[in-house]
This record gives structure tokens, sequence and C-alpha cells, in this order.
């Protein structure tokens, strides 16, 4: 029973550490905001319309750009058993809505889809063992669980997070070799979920093509074919749910980067991602992942493309650090590469003070991820209002409608 439980914790006991993590900010922080106000409802809608659409919320609230449905779709099914069973057993909607949403009790599918993202992080995180050695991948977890945005980002029903999943599956097949799956799954991503996932799935295949990696008449085909399917399921899933021959992202790339829409909510500097968002998101991974890229040449493969497309996704006006929440876990592989190197080398005078400034690095991370968990756990003012209007509810025996 121990050796086991032994083995358990062996093959499970990072997923569980990160699942955690992620767990517990989905129950501190449940309410979402605007932005995830589609996947959210969809969701809803998917779990208790069913196949009445004319019931459901986007039909009379589209918002800016219609998204698709397939996540939406995918996510509940996926949380479909545990909805049954809160109505099986009879508990008021109420409760079974918040598994829908979010709330301080159950947020099964929020739950879902940070353990759909988490399980293809853990599909490359093994990848990189394989490739790089145990000790690498230990950093690696380290590091991301050290982070605040990635796993906090992983539960939040956005498409960036839909797409961040698939563009995990992609880094897993490119480190496993696997190089026409990657970039099929990165086809995918761009054309169902996130069209800015392009800037991304461009420098890598001509890095794959450059090196001669790939065949271009093969990767041409094998990615023509992923994307014939991509648009077909979500041409097929989208038009039937908005009632109109619909592409979403087509739409999406259009108002985003033709006529450059997304500039009306707000622009940033070129420089912005590499001065604030990725200084914030990764921490001690920013230097140390320069460090790695010095300390092993195998490294600069793999940080290129994503380096380039964190430079490329800068030329637009309007930045957010979920836009490029897709290059964090690369980052964090080439700090893990040079966290091992320094770990190796501790007793040697110089890779001392290395190893003595690296811990300091993590311990301030920790501290900063302290910080951004409190700001964002006070960052939901609207939900904290209708708290006591549940309880309200709840007192008097009534449900609300929504």
């Amino acid at each position: 029973m121990a050796r086991k439980s032994e083995k358990l914790l062996e093959l499970y006991g990072y997923d569980l550490v990160l699942g955690s993590i992620a767990a517990f900010y989905v129950f501190m922080v449940p309410y979402t905001k605007v932005e995830e106000s589609f996947n959210v409802q969809a969701m809803h809608d998917i779990l208790y319309h069913r196949h009445q659409i004319e019931k459901y919320d986007h039909l009379e609230f589209p918002g800016v750009v219609p998204r698709t449905f397939v996540g939406a779709f995918l996510v509940s099914i996926l949380a479909s058993p545990a909805v049954l069973l809160m109505n099986l057993l009879h508990l008021p909607k109420l409760y079974s809505l918040y598994a829908v949403t979010d709330s301080e009790f159950v947020c099964v599918v929020r739950l879902v889809l940070g353990g759909i993202v988490l399980s293809t992080l853990r599909f490359f995180r093994i990848q990189i063992k394989k490739k790089f050695g145990s000790q690498v991948e230990a950093f690696f977890v380290i590091l991301t669980a050290s982070q605040f945005h990635l796993l906090f980002y992983c539960t939040r029903p956005l498409p960036n997070t839909l797409a961040f999943s698939l563009v995990n599956l992609a880094y897993g097949y490119w480190f496993k070799g696997s190089l026409y799956a990657a970039l099929n799954c990165m086809v995918f991503a761009t054309l169902v979920f996130r069209c800015d996932i392009l800037l991304l799935i461009a420098p890598l295949g001509l890095e794959l093509l450059l090196t001669k990696s790939v065949s271009f008449w093969k990767a041409l085909t094998s990615c023509l074919a992923a994307a014939f399917l991509s648009i077909g399921l979500t041409v097929l899933v989208d038009s039937v749910m908005w009632r109109r021959l619909l592409w979403p992202e087509l739409e999406v790339f259009w108002f985003n980067s033709v006529l450059n829409r997304s500039s009306e909510w707000g622009t940033h500097p070129f420089h912005w991602y590499f001065t604030s968002a990725l200084p914030r998101s990764l921490l001690a991974a920013y230097p140390l992942f320069l460090f790695g890229v010095l300390l092993d040449r195998r490294v600069f493969f793999y940080i290129l493309p994503v380096l380039s497309f964190v430079l490329l996704y800068s030329k637009l006006p309007h930045k957010e650090l979920r836009f490029v929440i897709s290059s964090i876990p690369i980052f964090n592989f080439a700090a893990a590469v040079a966290a091992s190197r320094v770990y190796n080398n501790r007793k040697k005078r110089f890779w001392k003070f290395l190893y003595i400034t690296m811990l300091g690095l993590m311990l301030g991370s920790l501290a900063c991820t302290a910080v951004f968990f409190m700001a964002s756990y006070e960052n939901y003012p609207s939900g904290y209002a209708l708290k006591p209007l549940h309880r309200i509810g709840k007192k008097k025996g009534k449900e609300w409608k929504w």
C-alpha cells in the first residue's frame, strides 16, 4: 500500500501541487469579469437550455465580436456529470448555477477547465523530463508554482485559456519530435479559439523549415488538412448556435487586426510586454530564462519562436498580459534549465553566489505572488456586492431568476 502511494505521488505529485494551487485560486477568487462572460453564459445555457437555442443569452447580448461555442461545449460535456448529480440531489438551481458560473462553494466548470489546461501542461512537462532530465522538470514545476498568473488564468473561461491548452499540447509534441502534430495543434488553436496564435505558428514553422526539421510540402498538406477540419468544425457549430453563417475567429481577426478596433480598449507602448507583462508573470524566471539561453545552446532553438511571437504581438497597440500567456511555459522551461545548472554547481565559488541569488529571486516570487493574489481577491467589487443578495435569497428560500 505504501509503495502504491509512493508511486502515485511520484507520478502525479507535481500535478497535485499545481492543481491544488489552481483550485485555491478558483475558490478564493471565484468571480469573473466581462471578458469571461461569453463562455460562462454559454456553458450555463448548454447545460440548462440544451437544444432550446432561442433561450441562449448570446442572441440577446452578442457582445462586440462573436466567439466560438466549441470550447464551451467541450467543458460543459466534461462538467455535465457533476451538474447532473446536483439536479438528482434536488439542490436549488442557485447551487448548480454556482457550478456553472462562480461561487465560494462549487466551481465545477472552472475546475474542469483548469484540469484540461493542467493536463496539457503535464504532457509538456513530461517531454521536458524526457529531453532535459527530471531535475529540469522539478525546477519547471517550482517556477510555475511560485508564479501567479499562469495558474490563475488556467481556470478563467477565456478564449486565450482554451487556446493555451492546445499550445501546451503543441509544445509537448514539439519537444517530443512530433512536429507535424505540433503545427496541427497550433492551426486548430488559431482558427477556432485565438487568431493571434498565428503570430506563434509563423516563426515556429519558419524555424522548422529553415532547420530542415520538416518538409515544406508535407507541412503544407498537414496544416491545410488541419485547417479545413478546424474551419469546418467551428463554422458548423457556430453557424447553428449564432443562427447565421459564421466563422467567429475570422470576424475577430478583421475587427482586431485589420480595423485595429481593439485600440479602443486602451493602448500600451511597444516595450510593454517586455517591461511590464513578462516581468510580472515570470518573476524569478525572467532573468533566469535569459541565463538558460546562454548556458544551453539547445534552449535558444525553443526560445526564438516564442520571443518572436511576443515581439510581433508588441506591434499591436492594445496589449494585455493574457494575450501572451502562451509564452510562459517556454520561458519557464528555459529558466528551469538555468536553475538546474546553478543548483548542480552550487558548491563552486562563483556558482554559490548565483545559487544564493536564485534562492532570493524565488522567495521574491512567492512574495509577489501573495501580493498579486490579494490584489485579485479585492478586484471583484460587484461579485462581493452580490454575495449578500445571494444570502438573503437563500434565507427566504427563494431561487433568483437569472
